[in-house]
């Protein structure tokens, strides 16, 4: 079992969406966060005052799945995340070492779905 964590654009995040359901993959956690990375923010004047934005909104999209759906999950996140430009994101793959399903009680790969 893994854990796909994956940061995105906000604005790619129905592409996204998309193409995981394309996928068959409809179990996801999804948060709003910030970050930087190689966009590297950008410099901004508000009132005369001039500061560096360095924190950038992002989505964090959170999936849980066995092994057999480990890469058609990734290609479909970057099919649906990638523009080719700086910023598109990242994609983080954990070992789940356990799931439980809180209703049944059921554990393992038969908890994730």
């Amino acid at each position: 079992m893994k854990l796909i964590i994956a940061y995105i654009q906000p604005h790619r995040l129905e592409e996204v969406k998309k193409s995981l359901a394309e996928a068959d993959v409809g179990k996801m956690s999804i948060t709003n966060s910030l970050g930087c990375g190689a966009q590297k923010g950008y410099h901004e004047s508000y009132r005369g005052v001039e500061f560096d934005v360095n924190l950038l909104k992002k989505i964090r999209i959170e999936i849980a799945v066995t092994e057999d759906f480990l890469k058609t999950t990734t290609d479909a996140i970057i099919a649906g995340a990638r523009t080719g430009e700086i910023g598109d994101g990242k994609i983080f793959i954990l070992d789940l070492t356990d799931c439980i399903r809180v209703r049944t009680g059921v554990t393992g790969r038969d908890a994730i779905g």
